[in-house]
């Protein structure tokens, strides 16, 4: 009898042993990663529906300006020429950038990642981890870049545009603007900047570029398109939606005076980030808004989807 209750006993354990391991196996999978925010002091945060946030270790106390997810690879630049990349959202490797600028923007196209900053800089990579110095032309500070029409395009101070094929070799075009240009994207057939006093340009070609009427007189920091919908954000919470590629425009409420730097979409959501650890989301292509917790007060400068 009490051989059998020791046989009992051991079986028992083993299956207990067992049940665990299979557990914690599921808590550690790491496919839950969709969005990365990442903002001042190394601040890193990933969530699966942008929603809940979860702060993890990005190894450095550099500001992190900008995050992309693209090529099977997030990459984030930030202050001090600081580059880190990830496969998978969670654990972060330190790249040597070359530079001791700040970077501000990256993109991806033609198998290129272009990452732009401080005093004109640009540098591509292939892979995201090896990079090398480029020659832009200009000593502005360059805040955001983005591929399409087989087009590398760069803005920054002063009215700054930057065009290349790609990413090698920049020409300077004139914007007809001496403001602060701060994103471009590429829809609707056209490439589309935003800027500060709520600059507005377009063009077809990133070539000859046309201003259009300011919607607001915000400085305009964020903008994102997908579904016919574009969000533009800015300044003391300013958030402007066209629900028809820019043919009609709505201001809609944020419910909050942050400023906001970046806006992305993903899982049928908007989500924008900003001063403070501010996160907002949308489910319905930008019209109403609502605050989430992020768990942290440092400031939030970008946020990525991984697809």
């Amino acid at each position: 009898m009490k051989k059998i209750l020791h046989i009992i006993l051991i079986t028992i354990i083993s299956l207990t042993v067992i049940s665990c391991s299979s557990s914690d196996d599921s808590k550690t999978t790491t496919s839950s990663v969709s969005f990365v925010a990442v903002g001042t002091s190394g601040t890193l945060l990933t969530s699966s529906d942008g929603t809940s946030w979860t702060s993890r270790t990005s190894g450095t106390s550099n500001g992190l300006q900008r995050v992309i997810y693209a090529n099977s690879t997030f990459v984030t630049v930030g202050d001090s020429g600081t580059i880190l990349t990830s496969s998978d959202g969670i654990s972060w490797t330190s790249r040597t950038s070359g530079t001791t600028n700040t970077l501000y923007g990256i993109t991806y196209g033609n198998s290129t990642f272009v990452t732009v900053g401080n005093s004109g800089t640009i540098l591509t990579s292939g892979d995201g981890t090896t990079w090398t110095s480029r020659t832009s032309g200009t000593t502005n500070d360059l805040w955001g870049d983005h591929y399409g029409n087989s087009t590398f395009v760069t803005v920054g101070d002063s009215g700054t545009i930057l065009t290349s094929s790609d990413g090698t070799s920049w020409d300077n075009r004139t914007s007809g603007t001496s403001y602060g240009l701060q994103r471009v994207i590429y829809l609707d057939s056209k490439f589309r900047v935003v800027g500060d006093a709520g600059t507005l340009l377009a063009s077809s070609d990133g070539t000859s570029w046309a201003i259009s009427t300011p919607l607001t007189t915000a400085n305009l920091y964020g903008v994102y398109y997908v579904n016919s919908s574009i969000v533009m954000v800015g300044e003391s919470g300013t958030i402007i939606t066209s629900l028809n590629e820019g043919s009609d425009w709505d201001n809609r409420t944020s419910g909050t005076t942050n400023r906001l730097y970046k806006v992305t979409y993903g899982n049928s959501t908007f989500v924008t980030v900003g001063l403070s650890g501010t996160v907002l989301t949308s489910s319905d292509n930008g019209t109403t808004w609502t605050s989430r917790t992020s768990g942290t007060t440092e400031t939030l400068h970008g946020i990525a989807y991984k697809e």
